[in-house]
């Protein structure tokens, strides 16, 4: 079964993603233009970091939106628990 469903952070998503998407778009540029080596590799860097923390940031809304609707609101004990479990998956 598909869900279609916005979570809070989609939005933010959003916006960071078409920053990301203007950047690449650059890189691009950058290659064409016979740019240099290190600038390009610096801005393929940042779109990297840019794409990776968005994909964090839906990972971690994914995590707390299934919680809320498998067990319902939970304690704060409980979401402190669910919270280091967040800050854990940063490692991965």
């Amino acid at each position: 079964m598909k869900e279609t469903a916005i979570h809070r952070t989609h939005p933010d998503l959003v916006n960071r993603l078409r920053r990301a998407e203007g950047h690449l778009h650059n890189v691009i540029e950058m290659i064409e233009g016979g740019r240099g080596c290190l600038d390009i590799t610096q801005q393929l860097h940042a779109v990297e970091r840019a794409i990776a923390a968005a994909k964090k940031t839906l990972i971690h809304d994914h995590i707390d939106h299934r919680l809320e609707l498998a067990v319902g609101p939970v304690t704060s004990q409980a979401r402190a628990r669910v919270e280091e479990f967040t800050r854990i998956t940063q490692y991965l």
